[in-house]
């Protein structure tokens, strides 16, 4: 994009408002510094929503459901993963908070996106919010942009981002240190990803990559199981994630 000296671009982006909730435009404008002399100013346009809409567009984003749906649920991540654009309409508030709550897919085959177990970790405000996110069409959002992955900083700083972005944090915990209960698990908690005993468990990068790519589906609800992720992760994200765990404590 060609940047005039001393002159500001305003684009003006109408998006249509659309959904339960609705009841206006509000709009927010980003200027983008790109020298001294030189800036370029966006105005984007967004459909007013409700809070609970709106919150449950940013937990969308922030435990990762983008990441599989696709952004604003268009799909197009992997065949297996619905587009919540599309079928979010067809199934009941119900049917989503039961979905959200218990998981759904093949959890026993690993070369397959499998939906988690969410009723343990998101509250039912949260998944109250997403629901009504989803029946009012997954609108567009303001501030709503998953975490920016780095590029050319070493693939340590790369998998940080992708921890964050890939929603790791909201199980395992920042740096890997854990604290989130899993009642019914065998240890009773979300493993950590730090500490000498995961080392001494996964020792080797392989075996860190496998259990990655494959989850840890280990029963039903309402037991918290690891999503596969070989379906989303590339090898070199799946590459970056383990260099990022590799400089924890």
């Amino acid at each position: 994009m060609s940047i005039f000296t001393g002159v500001a671009v305003a684009v003006a982006i109408a998006v249509v408002a659309y959904g339960v909730g609705h009841y206006g435009e509000r709009t927010k404008t980003v200027t983008v510094e790109a020298s001294a002399a030189a800036t370029t100013t966006t105005t984007v346009s967004y459909p007013s929503v409700s809070p609970a809409v709106a919150a449950g567009a940013h937990t969308f984003v922030q435990f990762a459901c983008a990441q599989c749906h696709g952004v604003g649920g268009r799909g197009g991540v992997d065949p297996a993963v619905p587009a919540l654009k599309t079928v979010g309409r067809t199934l009941t508030a119900a049917q989503l908070r039961h979905i959200i709550d218990h998981g759904l897919g093949a959890s026993a085959n690993p070369t397959q996106p499998y939906m988690p177990v969410w009723g343990e970790v998101i509250s039912k405000t949260q998944v109250g919010n997403l629901v009504a996110y989803i029946r009012a069409g997954l609108p567009p959002v303001a501030d709503t942009e998953a975490v920016t992955v780095p590029q050319g900083q070493g693939a340590a700083v790369a998998g940080a981002a992708l921890y964050v972005r890939y929603g790791c944090i909201n199980c395992h915990g920042p740096n890997g240190l854990g604290g989130v209960p899993n009642p019914l698990s065998p240890d009773k908690t979300i493993p950590v990803l730090s500490g000498q005993d995961f080392r001494k468990q996964f020792d080797t990068d392989a075996k860190i990559a496998a259990v990655i790519r494959s989850g840890s589906v280990i029963g039903r609800a309402p037991i918290v199981s690891m999503p596969h992720w070989g379906g989303i992760l590339s090898n070199e994200q799946i590459a970056e994630l383990i260099a990022y765990l590799k400089t924890l404590k």
